[in-house]
């Protein structure tokens, strides 16, 4: 019996020395100290504690549960994430009621696209379902597009209107995003992480993991706000599925969510509508984000969509004549429409400088990992037409910066046309009509294949 003891006494320490050595190999690896801290907790708690295993083993099965086409894996950097999103239940219980309104627009979109509907959770991650959030380096919206990335995904942007804030346009541009992404990866995680870093951080990171093509092998190779965005994402998705089991209760949303839908062909101001519909002005704005002066600038040739709060039979007859009238509508000042830009998710860096000096050998790749940006908005901001860039020149690291000089751009315009992207066009199609090079119509474009999405917007060298 004696010996029996003594045997079970030396395997049990063993098991927890061996959690020891595990712990410091991990952390030996991975610079993520949350991440390295959970695991330690996870490896000394499931020797000591057997329970806790189980607690483990309940997440797990519950992501199990939810599963669909997208992976939910279940490992310590999620668990962190879970963690910390139930502990904001307030913020998630705003969440769930926006999510009301949003979540079927983001649906519609993803269907159409072929994509998992599950994706629509990544906006949570994202913005939090905030049409108006705008992170500290000008990424903007729900689906927080850059400004070239947006355009390249045929977003209008000007001085009227940012369609980065529709909830409709900017989600068929994130579903045509991660589509393409998914087609060239072949792997939905490392699809939505490239939403986050890019593709060719993706692709990177792929070649120095020896070419394993999962995000959990490549994980250790992607910038750091990266390492932690698929785990957000499958967090959102377990917190929207079981946020009554961590007593989160959903909040109304602060406008009303039934809506009724109109294309405007004539200049039309939010506020005007508004007074003259009887509805709250915030509301207007909160329903139609993407116009930046509360104005909606319809045309006989290019309508607008308008989205207003559902009215009494009785007031059919006032907005009838308000959109289709002659007279003119009266602009009422209202305050900037929309609920707090919280972006708690904001995973492009804070510490971002204005400006790089690039060195001797460094890349345009080398430059977008560092600084988590894509090497497409490098381009844009810095009005580059190709990857190569010589030692010493000063590069724009912020879409903020471009304002500053939009004479110099606007003269630099001048020089391309613009082209809208329909179904069936081919690259060497467009280059044929427009009499230019496959090569060079991708060079200006930032574009590394030969895809287009139909609603792409082309600059195209004039001839």
């Amino acid at each position: 019996m004696k010996r029996l003891f003594t045997f079970v006494i030396c395997l049990t320490l063993s098991q927890i020395t061996l959690a020891a050595n595990n712990f410091k190999s991990v952390l030996s690896k991975d610079s993520d100290v949350v991440a390295t801290a959970a695991k330690r907790d996870t490896l000394f708690k499931a020797v000591l504690n057997p329970a806790f295993s189980a607690y483990q083993n309940m997440f797990k099965l519950r992501l199990d549960s939810i599963q669909k086409e997208i992976p939910l894996d279940y490992n310590e950097y999620v668990q962190s994430y879970i963690d910390r999103y139930t502990n904001r239940k307030g913020d998630f219980g705003r969440v769930l009621g926006l999510a009301k309104y949003y979540f079927p627009i983001y649906e519609k979109a993803f269907r159409e696209a072929g994509i998992p509907e599950e994706i629509k959770f990544l906006s949570i991650v994202e913005s939090e379902l905030n049409p108006n959030a705008v992170s500290r380096v000008g990424a903007t919206g729900p689906w927080q597009f850059m400004y070239a990335t947006g355009k390249g995904y045929g977003l209008n942007i000007d001085d009227n209107i940012d369609e980065r804030r529709d909830p409709i346009q900017a989600s068929y541009a994130a579903a045509a995003y991660i589509k393409n992404a998914y087609q060239e990866f072949g792997d939905w995680l490392l699809a939505i992480a490239s939403y986050n870093c890019g593709t060719s951080s993706v692709e990177r990171a792929i070649d120095k993991a020896g070419g394993a093509t999962d995000f959990w092998s490549i994980r250790n190779y992607l910038p750091a706000e990266t390492r932690g965005y698929v785990p957000a994402y499958i967090a959102a998705s377990y917190v929207m599925n079981y946020f009554k089991k961590h007593d989160i209760v959903e909040q109304a949303p602060s406008f009303g969510i039934k809506t009724d839908t109109v294309m405007v062909n004539k200049t039309i101001s939010l506020s005007g509508l508004a007074s003259i519909l009887g509805v709250d002005a915030k509301d207007m704005a909160i329903l139609n984000p993407a116009y930046k002066r509360g104005v909606i600038n319809g045309t006989p040739v290019i309508p607008r969509r308008l989205i207003v709060p559902q009215v009494r039979a009785d007031k059919y007859s006032v907005l009838y004549e308000a959109l289709n009238g002659d007279g003119p509508m009266r602009m009422i000042p209202v305050a900037p429409a929309a609920y707090l830009a919280v972006n708690t998710a904001d995973h492009r860096s804070a510490e971002r400088p204005a400006f790089h000096t690039v060195k001797r050998n460094e890349t345009l790749d080398d430059i977008a990992d560092r600084y988590g940006v894509e090497v497409q908005d490098l381009k844009a901001w810095n009005n580059l037409h190709s990857s190569k860039v010589l030692a010493g020149k000063k590069l724009k690291l912020s879409e903020n910066l471009v304002a500053k000089e939009s004479s110099r751009e606007s003269k630099a315009a001048g020089k391309y046309l613009t082209y809208k992207v329909k179904r069936g066009d081919t690259l060497s199609g467009l280059a044929e009509k427009f009499e230019a090079s496959v090569d060079s119509i991708k060079e200006i474009n930032g574009l590394k294949k030969n895809a287009l999405q139909p609603g792409m917007k082309l600059k195209i060298l004039k001839v």
